[in-house]
């Protein structure tokens, strides 16, 4: 069988990938913080028809390139493209948006810690400060039910006012987390993300410290998907994919033409 049939089923997995992740972007175009992918690929082993460098005569002269025959492509990598989006106004008290680097951090049903950028937060019925699933902020802040407005200052500081007096009462103080490796947390559905040994352990910080991003009430990050870029990464992935096909449609034919030699 002839190798192009192999290798041009590789390229059409290969875009089968991309176009599939790129719709996941597209997907995503309003999810608050989402942050867009991108597939990477790698070529195959090679086949050394002739290796180079090996020896090609008894004078000690040496192939200089050699032949060597590809053997079609591979998804080496889906990587997250960590650059923040746009903050837009809400004038929500509970929406919060990282202006820089940080993530949120949240208590999930299993104990574990999870994390994330979408500050589109709620009171629950004891008047902790949740995520729209109801999971915990942490460290936990709590706001009594007699409150009637909610200061969050670029510090991460949540204040809350009563009714009959100025005066602001400190709830608590928001923290923000990083990592070495942004792009190895795992996602898990939902906004949140896990550590994983590719990201590093988080160190936890207070907004506006160096490394830090700031706190924005009343804004929510939006994703930093650009719709013409993925449409037009659409287009590329789908001529792609329509190239790869023609080359087994090719290879195809070629191998009708042998079989129909006299």
């Amino acid at each position: 069988m002839m190798r192009s049939l192999n290798i041009g089923a590789t390229g059409m997995l290969a875009q089968q990938t991309n176009v599939e992740v790129i719709s996941h972007n597209i997907a995503n175009m309003n999810t608050t913080a989402y942050q867009r992918r991108r597939a990477e690929f790698q070529d195959l082993l090679y086949q050394n028809m002739r290796r180079v460098g090996s020896d090609s005569s008894d004078a000690s002269t040496t192939v200089p390139t050699g032949v060597q025959i590809g053997l079609g492509v591979k998804t080496a990598a889906v990587y997250r493209i960590t650059q923040s989006g746009n903050l837009v106004l809400t004038e929500n008290p509970l929406d919060l948006a990282i202006n820089g680097e940080g993530f949120f951090q949240v208590e999930l049903p299993s104990g574990d810690t999870g994390y994330t950028r979408s500050g589109s937060f709620q009171l629950d019925d004891n008047g902790d400060i949740v995520t729209v699933d109801g999971y915990i902020v942490q460290p936990a802040i709590n706001i009594p039910a007699e409150a009637i407005e909610v200061t969050v200052n670029k510090s991460g500081e949540v204040y809350y006012s009563q009714d009959g007096t100025t005066t602001l009462t400190n709830a608590g103080q928001l923290e923000l987390a990083i990592f070495a490796n942004q792009a190895g947390l795992i996602a898990i559905g939902d906004n949140l993300f896990e550590e994983t040994d590719a990201s590093g352990t988080a160190t936890t910080g207070t907004p506006g410290d160096d490394g830090y991003g700031t706190i924005e009430q009343g804004f929510l990050e939006t994703s930093n998907v650009n719709a013409v870029e993925e449409i037009t990464n659409l287009i590329t992935a789908q001529r792609a994919y329509e190239m790869n096909s023609k080359v087994i449609e090719t290879s195809d034919q070629m191998l009708a033409t042998l079989t129909n030699l006299r």
